[in-house]
């Protein structure tokens, strides 16, 4: 009976280990190198393995014929691959690096970015806002970046030697027709946006995308927060006003709603400044955003209005007189955005914008009114095929509608509707090599054009912390509203610019350093034939130029304990024969060289972050029109006097949730030039002229800032 039993159980075992297969090999990278860790099994079974430290993996499977066999590790792509369960054995496994990797290759030739999303935030959001000097101005902190020149007197963006025209706005991928607020001649206006809703910024110097049209230099992408982090009230008492926010947040949805209230007239008394106010500015704005969370999508609703007026007596050189500026202006701006995923690795984003825009201006006795309501519809759609191959396409079509009357009577109008398609993909070659490659095509049929922009850029991986980047691009934008407003775009084409870049980034230990360089190929510029653009002008766009130039970027938040710092150094050749000019010249907006300095320091003792900045521009060019009387060809060649500035900043933290800021630009009360106005008419054979200078010699502000919240520990330090 033993005998028995023996033999069958021998039996039994014999057939068993028949029955099983072996499979065994090894797992390598791309470059030979074993593999260890990586994880081997069959699919839809529990059979597997790990290789060892020679990469050597080995199990046994009971299943049989054609299998599927998964290969996966943290830092590669996962594989699939059939095979036969009795015919594997002893085989190579390869694996490539994963290109989703935090260390892999990014493209960012010509773009900086902030926020918690950015892969290598050049600025934090706190930056944007905490900077010593830009009052709690987007565009004022991002003057103190590489590539922007600063043009004190006007307040916008002006990005390697392009008009501030040539820079486009949109939040949330939404374009954003009317950006700044309203102001007249040398009184410098700011961004409408206040910094308090949003959670990361891009700014692209040059070589953008081609999701983004309808811009020659630049654009700025400001991304409003996904989600709520809590229930909480900001309240602010500023010598120049006051404002007031709410967050709150339920399951699914938040809302958060700010408002703000501006008035000058009491700090006007207390620390006048060089106008002749009648009626200082005054104006009340405010912002709300909606978001709702669905399964697989985000649904977010953005508004802001801004209600604003001054009134003033501005000078001139050519009347005995002062003018009468008296500007009243209403703008509001919706968008609505969603960004959801549906089958297979798609994604879609769909959104419109509106905005509208009504100054009404008087000029002594005479009236200007002009009104804007200008759309935007927006799709497009995303397909990740693999992690190495992304593609997106989409449309845009843009609306818009201008109105302008002079005393009663019409003084231009126009209508322009533009069609937009595009497409771009995002190539992954390796962990070390990627691609971008769009291109975009839009029609404007206000002036009958369609144009067609390819898009290139390259980025290397050169070391764990290092890169290069490559762009380039071709750009088109319709003419100024100050143009076509006149005769209804009938005599225009669009204006262009081919972007050429290259750019080395080094990031590592809170420490980046960017290095660019850049050649910028304008023409179709508009040029006229008078003082300024009127209805009888002569146009046409027979205007070229270029822009060249280098920009350099440092950053440590490492090597000095609660010391933050930025450097900012841009270098710029630049010259055009546009607008009235006589000559091929340099704009008088340009400065060849540009250094920015911004530190901040957390003094743990004091409760206090305290900043400095220091702003540097060398002359600016002007035209001296009792030279060029006598030599045509000093035609913009006088330059202004170099610009200085020093601004400092203190917050002192009175509680965890109260903080007292204070904070005065220029302090060493540096007596700055913009520039010239000349007379129209010489007297004596000399014309006469006066100097144009900043609104104040320094600027003082102080502010309470208090937050209530539900962890009692938030404060508005970052919104400083």
């Amino acid at each position: 009976m033993r005998t028995i039993i023996f033999l069958l159980t021998l039996l039994f075992f014999t057939i068993v280990t028949s029955a099983q297969n072996l499979i065994s090999g090894k797992v390598v990278d791309n470059k030979g190198k074993v593999v260890q860790g990586a994880n081997v099994y069959l699919d839809g079974t529990y059979d597997g393995a790990s290789s060892n430290e020679q990469g050597d993996f080995s199990f046994t499977t009971t299943t049989t014929g054609n299998q599927t066999l998964v290969v996966s590790s943290l830092v590669y792509e996962t594989i699939t691959m059939p095979i036969d369960v009795t015919d594997f054995k002893n085989r190579t496994v390869k694996l490539r690096e994963s290109v989703t990797a935090l260390d892999a290759v990014i493209i960012n030739a010509g773009t900086m970015e902030s926020g918690d999303k950015a892969r290598v935030s050049v600025l934090k959001p706190l930056d944007i806002v905490t900077t010593a000097g830009s009052l709690g101005d987007i565009v004022s902190a991002l003057q103190t970046l590489p590539g922007t020149n600063n043009v004190a007197e006007d307040g916008r963006l002006f990005v390697r030697g392009g008009e501030a025209e040539e820079t486009q706005t949109f939040v949330d991928g939404i374009r954003v027709a009317q950006p700044y607020g309203a102001t007249t001649n040398n009184l410098p206006t700011r961004g409408r946006f206040s910094p308090f809703l949003f959670s990361g910024i891009s700014f692209s110097t040059g070589g953008y995308s081609a999701e983004y049209g309808e811009a020659l230099s630049s654009v700025l992408l400001l991304n409003t927060q996904d989600e709520a982090d809590q229930n909480k009230t900001d309240i602010s008492l500023m010598t120049v006003g006051l404002g007031i926010g709410n967050t709150q947040k339920w399951k699914k949805s938040s809302l958060s709603v700010n408002t703000t209230y501006i008035d000058l007239a009491p700090y006007q008394v207390a620390i006048p400044q060089n106008v002749d106010w009648n009626k200082p500015f005054q104006s009340l704005s405010g912002e709300s955003v909606y978001r709702y969370s669905f399964n697989n999508g985000l649904f977010k609703l953005y508004a802001a209005f801004d209600a604003s007026r001054f009134d003033l007596n501005q000078e001139s050189i050519n009347t005995i007189e002062k003018t009468r500026v008296n500007l009243n202006n209403r703008n509001f701006y919706l968008n609505t955005s969603y960004k959801g995923n549906f089958g297979a690795k798609w994604q879609l984003t769909t959104g419109l914008g509106f905005g509208y825009s009504h100054n009404n201006i008087k000029l002594d006795l005479n009236t200007v009114r002009n009104t804007e309501n200008a759309a935007h519809l927006k799709v497009k759609l995303r397909k990740g095929f693999s992690d190495r191959f992304k593609l997106s396409f989409g449309a845009d079509y843009f609306i818009t509608q201008f109105d302008e009357n002079y005393n009663e009577f019409e003084a231009g109008y126009y209508n322009a509707n533009i069609g937009a398609l595009y497409t771009e993909a995002d190539i992954f070659l390796s962990k070390k090599l990627a691609a971008k490659l769009g291109m975009r095509w839009s029609n404007n049929d206000l002036i009958k054009e369609s144009s067609l922009s390819p898009r290139v850029s390259l980025a290397y991986k050169v070391a764990k912390a290092s890169q290069f980047s490559l762009a380039y691009g071709t750009f088109s934008q319709a003419p100024n509203v100050n143009y076509i407003k006149y005769n209804k775009g009938n005599s225009f084409e669009n204006e262009n610019a081919a972007h050429y870049i290259l750019n080395f980034q080094y990031s590592k230990n809170k420490k980046t350093f960017r290095a660019e360089a850049y050649f910028k190929d304008y023409d179709n510029l508009v040029k006229y034939d008078t003082k300024s653009p009127q209805f009888d002008s002569n146009y046409s766009n027979d205007g070229n130029g270029y822009a060249k130039g280098l920009d350099f970027f440092w950053r440590d938040g490492y090597s000095i304990k609660n010391l933050e710092y930025w450097i900012s150094y841009s270098l710029i050749d630049s010259e055009r024969d546009y607008k009235n000019f006589t000559k091929s010249a340099t704009p008088g907006f340009i400065s060849e060289h540009t250094l920015s300095l911004v530190t901040k320091y957390w003094i743990e003792k004091w409760k206090s972050q305290v900043g400095f900045t220091h702003s540097f521009s060398s002359g600016r060019p002007y035209n001296d029109p009792n030279k060029t009387a006598i030599d045509p060809n000093a035609f913009m060649k006088q330059k202004t006097k170099a610009y200085n500035s020093l601004s400092f900043n203190w917050a002192y933290l009175l509680t965890q949730q109260k903080i007292l800021y204070f904070s005065v630009s220029n302090v060493l009360g540096t007596q700055n030039i913009f520039g010239y106005e000349y007379a129209d008419n010489a007297v004596n054979g000399v014309y006469n002229r006066r100097e144009i200078t900043p609104t104040a010699d320094r600027f003082f502000f102080v502010g309470f800032f208090w937050t209530i919240s539900d962890n009692k520990k938030d404060n508005q330090l970052n919104n400083l």
